[in-house]
């Protein structure tokens, strides 16, 4: 059994590292693969699980205080990882056997800079301090985009130019905190790297995991797959969570809205957790529980 600590210390670069180290050590069969680099050259990885062509993706951290959802994937890889070496069920579901013919992705951390400027400050943006300090005025700790100030969930290529137009009406026109989506779509390094993966591999359906809210998303105007909402209320069923639909500033430009208009197939956007980002680790453990079923149905259905 793998000894990690995943309830007292935020999901920054170390503790990512370690707990990968753990895993990697302990599940010989555990993929691991770097996606791309961020703005500051830090690793985007990927790990993977499972034998077959077809693929499922969950992927969190698009936003830097949303670490805990990077906590949160590691700890459902565990899981998987016991449930393959040891023949194990999870909430009564035989992952493993499903992993037969299927491979499941991770990616928990697709903004690692703006994790650390989040959890460090100003400092871990490298050549970007000056930018991110100018930018975030002694607030580092309420960063949410990436190095460049470009908010990676508003730089996919899905409704981004009338994104971008709400967004000026808003009076974000430049590098921001949050909610700038960039010049143009994939402009940045973080969005590319995920695109990339997408679009050469057999990906079945994906799930994004932000914080917070305990709400579920799964729809993008009448490009939305048809069984996406029955996926989607299955996935509420079993968490408890609600489905809902965004709105303003949360339509267009995010991954789920661009997995669903490129690639036309389900995505979903889930938003764990209640209270102010960022929730602390302590709540790990909480939201994990309430979430385990509903993450195993994500990987066989």
């Amino acid at each position: 059994m793998v000894k990690i600590k995943y309830y007292d210390s935020p999901a920054d670069e170390q503790n990512r590292g370690r707990i990968a180290a753990a895993l990697e050590s302990e599940f010989p069969f555990l993929r691991h693969a770097v996606i791309g680099r961020s703005r500051c050259g830090r690793s985007i990885d990927a790990y993977s699980v499972g034998e077959g062509d077809e693929q499922v993706l969950l992927c969190g951290a698009f936003h830097g205080m949303e670490w805990l959802t990077s906590l949160l994937l590691f700890r459902f890889l565990e899981s998987i990882c016991q449930s393959v070496k040891n023949g194990e069920s999870i909430c009564g579901i035989r992952v493993d056997r499903f992993l037969e013919d299927r491979r499941a992705i991770f990616v928990p951390c697709v903004n690692p800079d703006g994790v650390e400027i989040s959890l460090n400050g100003e400092c871990a943006a490298g050549k970007y301090e000056q930018r991110v300090s100018d930018i975030a005025c002694g607030r580092a700790h309420r960063w949410q985009a990436n190095a460049f100030g470009v908010d990676i969930n508003h730089n996919f290529s899905a409704g981004w130019r009338e994104l971008r137009r709400l967004e000026q009406d808003s009076g974000i026109t430049s590098p921001s905190m949050t909610r700038y989506g960039g010049d143009m779509p994939e402009s940045e390094p973080e969005t590319r790297a995920l695109t990339s993966l997408c679009r050469n591999k057999n990906i079945r359906h994906a799930v994004a995991f932000h914080s917070q809210g305990e709400e579920i998303y799964w729809s993008y105007g009448d490009k939305t797959p048809e069984k996406s909402r029955i996926m989607a209320e299955t996935m509420a069923r079993s968490s408890g969570y609600a489905l809902s639909e965004p709105s303003g500033l949360a339509v267009g430009g995010g991954f789920k809205d661009w997995f669903i208009t490129e690639l036309k197939k389900p995505a979903f956007t889930i938003e764990i957790g209640s209270g102010r980002n960022p929730l602390p680790p302590s709540k790990l453990g909480e939201i994990y529980s309430r979430l385990e079923e509903m993450l195993a149905l994500c990987l066989i259905m």
